[in-house]
């Protein structure tokens, strides 16, 4: 059964992957919050012997897909400033945290979701799955494709697209 303890454990968890998934703070901590207010009031939802973990990340990516398709939130502020993130102490090292955030929200979402995932939140591709609800196959494929375009974009050997708005 899952506890109010248990989500505890499980917040730090929680905030990276919504603060990845939503390139801001203030949205990230809707996004959290609403996922615990989710959790807790489907608790009994949840399967004995099922990890928490996948069940809270599936709750978080639902909650995130829903979202987008209302227009709630958007991915990076509309300044265009990348969100905060802690960076080490020399300045070589945080432009390369600042070039990688960039990259990483170049990304299509479907590969951000399954890299971050999969890389920084150190799911299984099982895991992953369940929580994307896709395919295993699909996984590694978006994995695969995700590192290649990352690779791609930090090495600047993908072209920069601008989008134009009609202005009426």
């Amino acid at each position: 059964m899952l506890s109010r303890e248990a989500i505890l454990d499980h917040l730090p968890r929680l905030r990276r992957y919504a603060r990845a998934l939503t390139g801001d703070r203030f949205a990230a901590d809707d996004l959290v919050q609403d996922t615990v207010e989710r959790a807790l009031s489907r608790w009994a939802l949840l399967r004995p012997g099922s990890d928490p973990q996948v069940w809270l990340l599936a709750i978080m990516h639902n909650l995130s897909v829903n979202q987008r398709r209302m227009g709630w939130r958007e991915q990076v502020t509309e300044d265009g400033i990348l969100p905060e993130f802690p960076v080490a102490a020399s300045q070589t090292d945080g432009l390369v945290l600042e070039d990688l955030s960039r990259c990483l929200y170049r990304l299509p979402e479907e590969q951000r979701a399954v890299l971050l995932l999969v890389c920084v939140e150190e799911l299984s591709y099982a895991q992953c799955a369940r929580v994307l609800a896709i395919p295993v196959g699909t996984v590694m494929s978006r994995l695969t494709r995700a590192r290649q375009k990352l690779a791609r974009l930090l090495a600047g050997d993908e072209e920069v697209v601008v989008k134009l708005e009609v202005v009426k």
